[in-house]
């Protein structure tokens, strides 16, 4: 059991790392499952503070993710049609089956939000931009934390190798 739950926290862990990336998987929290299917190999000490904080910034990041664009329009200069345009892009593109959806849908949904708020498409270009900037700016986050995750784990494997071999 000791190996399958060792197996089950790497793949967990790369997953998170990748999902950074992919819009569908929550990354921050699958790498946190990483860290907890590793807490769960008999005699592996994992501090529960470490558990719960990492838990606490997974979740924070997961329900933050979903805002970051949605500032990135408004701080551009997106008005409140921008706003909604984003938010229904972004659920949208989450839904479709293209590639880079979310993307595509953010941007074109701030764009066209933009426009039924009576500005011109020239106008709503700045508020689009901001939503691809809150894009790539919550991916990097997440990315920073599967990272923090991955440094994480390695270290509780380090501190607890004679358990493992």
């Amino acid at each position: 059991m000791t190996y399958i739950l060792l197996i089950i926290s790497i793949i967990l862990i790369v997953t998170g790392i990748v999902a950074s990336f992919v819009p569908i998987i929550p990354g921050p929290i699958t790498g946190w499952f990483g860290l907890f299917a590793l807490s769960q190999i008999h005699d592996f000490y994992v501090s529960n503070t470490l558990l719960i904080i990492t838990f606490i910034v997974a979740i924070t990041i997961f329900i933050v993710d979903y805002f970051i664009p949605v500032i990135g329009s408004k701080y551009f200069g997106g008005s409140k049609y921008g706003v909604i345009g984003t938010s229904i892009g972004l659920l949208v593109g989450l839904l479709s089956p293209i590639p880079f959806g979310i993307i595509i849908g953010a941007f074109l949904g701030a764009l066209i939000g933009e426009y039924f708020g009576g500005r011109n498409l020239s106008e709503g270009i700045k508020p689009a931009i901001g939503s691809l900037v809150g894009i790539i700016s919550s991916s990097i986050i997440k990315f920073i934390t599967g990272f923090a995750f991955l440094i994480i784990y390695v270290s509780l494997l380090a501190t607890n190798w004679e358990i493992l071999f």
